[in-house]
């Protein structure tokens, strides 16, 4: 799982991004960086997020679809359209549209398209940094808006 310095290196940005997400977010921020990384605590059975993918990825399973990985997925782009529609964030619809990217990555593989395996895992870690980055600054943002209201 943290075997290589690329999974080390994510872990912590990984973990930096949700402490400020928990630390000066708001209520939308908080949801989507427990979705994101602490989805295994919340959800019994599978978890959602980075965590829980770093735990049900095949690595022996090279050329076909990530069963474990894709409903994973599905549900966190669910909790993030949950977050787009009633939060109305921008942030949140970046999010959304990373995630709907990483979403599409694993139909890519499920209808048998072939992409190079090398693309499939750029796309899905990229996306997923954007999903991550996308947190952060919405964080940034509602912090920023409340120390403009003289609230912090």
């Amino acid at each position: 799982m943290f075997d290589t310095l690329y999974s080390q290196v994510g872990a912590v940005f990984t973990g930096l991004v949700i402490l400020f997400a928990f630390w000066k977010g708001d209520e939308p921020e908080k949801i989507a960086a427990a979705a994101y990384g602490l989805g295994w605590f919340a959800a019994a059975a599978y978890g959602l997020g980075w965590f829980a993918s770093m735990l049900v990825q095949d690595d022996g399973n090279i050329y076909g679809a990530q069963w474990s990985m894709m409903a994973i997925d599905l549900v966190m782009l669910g909790v993030l359209g949950a977050l787009v529609w009633k939060a109305r964030r921008a942030w949140a619809v970046w999010a959304t549209a990373m995630q709907l990217l990483v979403f599409a990555s694993h139909v890519l593989m499920l209808v048998d398209m072939r992409p190079s395996i090398s693309a499939y895992y750029f796309v899905i870690n990229l996306a997923g940094y954007g999903v991550l980055l996308a947190i952060g600054v919405g964080a940034f943002w509602a912090w920023q808006e409340r120390r403009a209201a003289g609230l912090e």
